[in-house]
C-alpha cells in the first residue's frame, strides 16, 4: 500500500527530500500562499507546531501560485515573508503546482486519498466555492485542490487520515492533530 513515505519532494533550495525522513511523525501537509485571505492561517499553524513538534508533529509547507496568483515570489521571498511576518519554523518546500498536468505527485496522491468534498455551508464558503470553481475550471479533472491552505493530516504510518479545506476552523484542525498524536 502506497504512503506519503513513497514520495520525494524538493526543499526550498531545490534539493531532494524523501518523505521517508518523516517516518513515525504525524504530518500536516499544507499548500500555502503569501497573499491570500487565508494567509493568517500561518499564525495558528506556527502555534500548533511550537506546541506539538516535541510530541511528533511536522508541518510541511508547500507554496503554490495557482490560486489567483497569490504566491508570486521566489522561494526565498516567500520564506522571508513567512519567517519575518509569522515567525514560521516548520519546514518549507519548493513552490509547486497542486493542480493540472504539472501537479506535484504528492498532492495528486493526497487528493486522491481524500478528495475534495466542498468548502462547507455559509455565504463565505459558497462565495469561495464559486471563485474556486472559476479558477480551477482550467484544470478540469486535474483540479485536485480547491484553494490555498488545504491541509492533509497524515498518521505516523504515512496514511492520509483527514483533509481540511481552508474554511475549516483551525481549532478543529488542531483537535484532529492532537488526536492523531
Amino acid at each position: 500500500m502506497k504512503t506519503v513515505y513513497d514520495f520525494t519532494v524538493k526543499d526550498m533550495n531545490g534539493n531532494d527530500v524523501s518523505l521517508s525522513e518523516y517516518k513515525g511523525k504525524v504530518l500536516l501537509i499544507v499548500n500555502t500562499a503569501t497573499g491570500c485571505g487565508f494567509t493568517p492561517h500561518y499564525d495558528p499553524l506556527e502555534a500548533m507546531y511550537a506546541e506539538m513538534k516535541d510530541k511528533g508533529l511536522e508541518i510541511l509547507d508547500f507554496p503554490c501560485n495557482q490560486f489567483a496568483n497569490q504566491a508570486p515570489g521566489s522561494n526565498e521571498e516567500i520564506h522571508d515573508f513567512c519567517t519575518i511576518k509569522f515567525g514560521t519554523e516548520f519546514p518549507q518546500f519548493d513552490k509547486i503546482d497542486v493542480n493540472g498536468d504539472n501537479a506535484d505527485p504528492l498532492f495528486v496522491f493526497l487528493a486522491t486519498e481524500k478528495p475534495f468534498e466542498g468548502f462547507g455551508k455559509g455565504l463565505k464558503n459558497m462565495a469561495l466555492a464559486k471563485f474556486a470553481a472559476a479558477n480551477n475550471k482550467v484544470f478540469g479533472d486535474k483540479a485536485y485542490i480547491g484553494w490555498n491552505f488545504t491541509k492533509f493530516l497524515v498518521d505516523r504510518e504515512g496514511k492520509v487520515i483527514a483533509r481540511f479545506e481552508p474554511t475549516v476552523d483551525m481549532e478543529d484542525v488542531k483537535k484532529a492533530v492532537a488526536a492523531a498524536l
